[in-house]
């Protein structure tokens, strides 16, 4: 009796009159990269009504378009389709009519007039200068939208000019009351609000600025998994896994600075246990050889696994007395390190404490925002940290700075390239329609993206 209740139920409510944002699992669009090669056969005939169908109603498919996408996926068939509307400059228009992507070639020359635009990248340029690693919002942004391309935002350009600002301080200061520049910054906010994607963006111009940068994209990982001991030098915690990893990447784009700069401090350098190698025996420090360069230290670091974790350490150190040029310490997931790690110290035979993040050699030397040095640190809420307390230990209390989600200026940018990229079709998009996407996501960009493939046509 109760199923019939339901099935009767379930019918009334399908047979309503529905709004023209809906959704239902028949429509939800698939990326290339998830959809399955593995088909039945009255899904393959599915795929191909559809494809047809979406050909048909677009005007300027021809019958030879309409036949090839027939035999493509979704996926396959968009992609088809925004090769040949790359050559369509007419069709690269935002709202009000203005241009959808920016003609200005770097991040260093956009300004207030680039903001609600697109800027095309390259994906190999892209890991060249970000060799650690994309963001994941941004690596998911270029999957779903099939290409690379950033909204110019405000927020980011804020963020630039600070610390362009503090290297290049301008003569004369056209607002007396401007923002307050800061060396130290905590980038807070809602979840998928930009954070990561801004942090990366702020490497990506400093390094082409020629700065020295040391950027950490993932920071849970200096907390989580790999091999750990304690150090009874120092008290704390070594991970010489991470550590080498860390100092492979750094090594990677900024080399050439570390060969011009020479090692300034000649205190020898703590050994630790080895990964899975144990300990030197009668050997607890290491003295870099006179004349060394920071990256004759690094190489240290990368070579000796007793030694990765205390070059870490010392590399630290020494950034700080970097003087000939700009120094910038990125951190994302820097809200990982104010909780506890993964890893837990035995109190006896069966029980063991958890040990914080603190603890860590590596965490313990870069956590601190108390000096006079360039930082920026991105909170995640990918980590599942938590809310933290506003006072954080070692941070200044005026750093933390509250990242906005889309505005509805952006996001009607946003919803006009998602348009261009053919994530919506025309005929179902509206301004009535992307401020309902707007609205249902509070800007929140990942679920503005997942909506707007829902839009359908007012009946």
């Amino acid at each position: 009796m109760l199923r019939c209740v339901l099935r009767a139920s379930s019918a009334a409510t399908s047979s309503t009159k529905s709004s023209p944002i809906q959704i239902s699992a028949p429509h939800t669009y698939k990326s290339a990269r998830n959809y399955s090669s593995k088909n039945t056969k009255s899904g393959l005939a599915t795929s191909k009504k559809t494809n047809a169908k979406k050909s048909v109603s677009d005007p300027h498919a021809s019958a030879a378009d309409i036949k090839v996408d027939a035999a493509l996926s979704d996926a396959q068939a968009r992609a088809r389709r925004l090769a040949a509307d790359d050559k369509d400059q007419s069709l690269d228009v935002g709202p009000n009519g203005r241009p959808l992507f920016t003609t200005t070639p770097s991040l260093y020359l956009l300004s207030r007039k680039d903001t609600c635009s697109y800027l095309k990248f390259s994906i190999e340029g892209l890991k060249t200068v970000l060799p650690e690693g994309l963001p994941t919002g941004m690596l998911k942004e270029f999957d779903d939208s099939l290409r690379p391309a950033l909204l110019v935002r405000q927020s980011f350009l804020d963020l630039r000019d600070n610390f362009r600002r503090i290297v290049d301080p301008p003569l004369f200061f056209s607002d007396a009351n401007g923002p307050k520049l800061k060396k130290q910054i905590v980038l807070d906010g809602p979840a998928s609000c930009g954070k990561s994607i801004a942090l990366a963006m702020l490497v990506h111009w400093a390094r082409d600025e020629g700065w020295l940068v040391f950027y950490i994209p993932r920071g849970r990982e200096w907390t989580h998994g790999g091999f750990f001991s304690k150090n009874q030098q120092t008290g704390l915690w070594d991970t010489p896994l991470q550590a080498a990893n860390v100092l492979k990447d750094f090594l990677k784009w900024n080399e050439s600075h570390l060969k011009q700069l020479p090692c300034q401090i000649d205190d020898p350098i703590p050994l630790g246990e080895g990964a899975g190698v144990g300990w030197l025996k009668d050997v607890d420090n290491l003295a870099m050889p006179e004349g060394s360069t920071l990256c004759d230290l690094v190489n240290t670091g990368i070579k000796h696994t007793h030694a990765a974790v205390g070059v870490v350490v010392r590399l630290r150190r020494e950034l700080s007395l970097v003087k000939n040029i700009p120094v910038l310490i990125a951190i994302d997931q820097y809200n990982s390190w104010f909780t506890f790690s993964e890893y837990e110290e035995a109190v006896t035979i069966r029980s063991s404490r958890p040990v914080h993040a603190r603890e860590l050699a590596m965490v313990n030397a870069f956590r601190s925002m108390v000096h006079d040095d360039m930082m920026v640190g991105a909170f995640s809420h990918s980590t599942a940290v938590g809310k933290l307390r506003k006072d954080l230990p070692d941070v200044p209390v005026d750093a933390r700075v509250n990242f906005p989600r889309y505005s509805l200026d952006e996001a009607a940018t946003v919803c006009h390239y998602y348009l261009r990229q053919r994530l919506v079709g025309h005929e179902a998009f509206s301004e009535e329609n992307w401020k309902k996407v707007y609205y249902l996501s509070n800007g929140n960009g990942t679920e503005m993206r997942w909506l707007v493939p829902f839009m359908r046509q007012s009946a």
